[in-house]
């Protein structure tokens, strides 16, 4: 059975991504290397590592910091009301909206662009 682990964006800033989403989540990153970051949850981790160790263990050409146009890093949250105004001071892509599938949703940009959602379910 292959089981989901995680997602990772590669970025050129390491330290001001993982700030970026600690404010988001209110989760605290680990931090095994000063290149790499971890945000386990219980439906997955999200990790982020530096462009440069991406490229050295990699390749040059397999990933380029901040160039995501077609994927959303998806958060499930109590309130996305009460999110919204807790994250006032972030600039949003899409306010609090119901969506015809029921979620309450919330959409903003992440410092390397890519986008964040932000989702309360229907009761």
């Amino acid at each position: 059975m292959t089981t989901f682990a995680s997602v990772r964006i590669v970025t050129d800033d390491v330290d001001r991504l993982t700030a970026f989403y600690e404010h988001v989540t209110g989760l605290t990153a680990t931090r095994p290397a000063p290149i790499f970051a971890e945000f386990a949850t219980s439906a997955g981790t999200l990790a982020i590592s530096s462009s440069a160790l991406t490229t050295q263990l990699y390749g040059a050409d397999v990933v380029r910091a901040a160039a995501n146009h077609s994927a959303f890093l998806e958060f499930q949250v109590p309130d996305v009301d009460a999110e919204f105004a807790r994250l006032s001071e972030l600039e949003f892509v899409q306010q609090p909206t119901t969506m015809p599938w029921g979620n309450r949703s919330m959409l903003l940009r992440d410092p390397d662009g890519n986008l964040v959602n932000l989702f309360t379910p229907p009761n």
